[in-house]
């Protein structure tokens, strides 16, 4: 096992760049936090796709691809930062069509926002209908907490009612703040014995997604010892990329790296720990020089 004393905090991406074709890049925590882009990690990306590699934005958002653009454009990420965006959205709609095409009834739980999750698959029914639910987040993840949803999901537990998780992240920063994701309540209603499937990091299928994406724009497949994932989430993007045998760097946010979401040798030997597969190096945040 590696020391994880021994990650080197780098400044700068670019070496780490060479050799590389394709990176795997997270949206929220990585090239925004929900309020403000961070333009020097677009720069790096942008540097990376000047010199002829292929950055694609892989996002446990529980939208579709399209609907995170639009975001991204609100934000203010430039679409120079990037070649193309895969979300677990996406693949949570190849869930959803299966469950639908099986003629099960298919509940929502999560902010109206994520409706664009059935359009055109299934038209969803209310909870007390549902024999499979959909979670996509909290429905006001400003206030609410997974205690707030125990009732709830003990009711769909006594009934048998199967989760689609269309967000793996427990938490994410916004603007400064912790707040819950979808993952939080599917991890929720697991421990009460419910049964979960997750779309999206860290698990394999949306890495395949990724690759069959990445080989589409390249026109040609790739090795996957040419692909770099960078990423904040130790449960998400670097456990994710370990599973998907690619190599991964870590970058600081408030999700891990507490208030500021400023990282030390300290702070990374502590966060990683306990964690078998180590990043290649850690940031304080993305950027290129």
């Amino acid at each position: 096992m590696q020391d994880p004393t021994l990650i080197p905090i780098i400044s700068s991406v670019a070496p780490f760049a060479e050799g590389r074709v394709a990176w795997l890049v997270d949206i929220w925590g990585v090239m925004h936090n929900g309020v403000t882009p961070f333009l020097a990690a677009a720069e790096a990306c942008g540097k990376f796709r000047a010199g002829g590699g292929t950055v694609l934005l892989l996002s446990n958002a529980p939208r579709p691809a399209p609907s995170v653009v639009d975001q991204l454009d609100r934000i203010g990420v430039p679409r120079s930062a990037y070649d193309t965006i895969l979300t677990s959205g996406d693949a949570s709609r190849e869930l959803i069509t299966r469950a639908a095409e099986a003629g099960r009834a298919i509940g929502h739980i999560g902010p109206e926002r994520d409706l664009g999750l059935f359009e055109g698959v299934a038209s969803p029914v209310p909870l007390q209908n549902a024999q499979t639910v959909v979670c996509s987040g909290l429905y006001d993840d400003e206030r609410e907490t997974p205690e707030t949803y125990v009732e709830i999901l003990a009711l769909l537990k006594k009934r048998g009612v199967d989760m689609i998780c269309a967000n793996p992240d427990l938490t994410v920063e916004r603007g400064g703040r912790i707040i819950y994701c979808a993952g939080a309540l599917a991890k929720a209603y697991e421990d009460m014995g419910g049964m979960v499937a997750y779309a999206g990091k860290p698990y394999l299928p949306v890495y395949e997604l990724a690759f069959e994406r990445v080989a589409q724009v390249r026109g040609a497949t790739i090795d996957r010892a040419q692909v770099l994932a960078i990423g904040d989430g130790v449960g998400t993007d670097i456990a994710g990329a370990a599973a998907a045998g690619i190599d991964a760097i870590y970058i600081a946010s408030g999700v891990h790296a507490g208030p500021g979401g400023r990282i030390s040798s300290e702070t990374v030997a502590e966060i990683f720990a306990d964690i078998a597969e180590k990043p290649i190096a850690a940031m304080n945040g993305l950027a290129w020089t």
